[in-house]
């Protein structure tokens, strides 16, 4: 007998297999000489996209493509680095759907919006790097071409 999941399944409205993703990444390279500017270098990069400023960015642009944010899940990362998904949805949700499901099934409504870095130095060559890949895919008449500038000034990077 196999194993039967105990949620309900969700009822989708206005359904569209229509996916529409923009993904890309954005670099910043940096010439660090002394492993104190490696150091510095990496502090400020890492607190000037920390998690709470890319859930920020990805909440603007939730409100550029006009999506309602279902669920955010968020986290640092020790020595550095941050990662952001946030589950969205073209219609507002239904507050069951809110209150008692867990996001796997939120991110099943439509669509999501995610943000990684990677900042990193090389210890012996002088080359200090950053890195954030963005993702954002969507179902139905939202768009994330509409957040496209945005994101782009988001980020004071090459």
């Amino acid at each position: 007998m196999g194993v039967r999941s105990s949620l309900k399944k969700l009822k989708l409205h206005g359904f569209n297999n229509l996916t529409k993703s923009l993904s890309f990444n954005i670099y910043d390279i940096c010439y660090t000489e002394t492993r104190a500017q490696r150091r510095e270098y990496i502090e400020y990069i890492d607190e000037a996209y920390n998690a709470e400023r890319l859930t920020q960015i990805l909440t603007d642009v939730s409100d550029i493509i006009g999506a309602n944010i279902l669920n955010i899940a968020h986290q640092d990362y020790d020595p550095q680095g941050a990662s952001v998904t946030m589950m969205i949805s073209e219609e507002n949700a239904h507050p069951d759907l809110l209150s008692s499901a867990p996001s796997i099934v939120a991110h099943l409504d439509k669509s999501h919006l995610t943000a990684h870095t990677y900042p990193e130095s090389h210890p012996d060559g002088g080359i200090s790097t950053f890195r954030a890949d963005l993702d954002i895919s969507t179902c139905g008449k939202i768009s994330p071409l509409k957040a496209l500038n945005f994101l782009i000034d988001s980020f004071d990077e090459d």
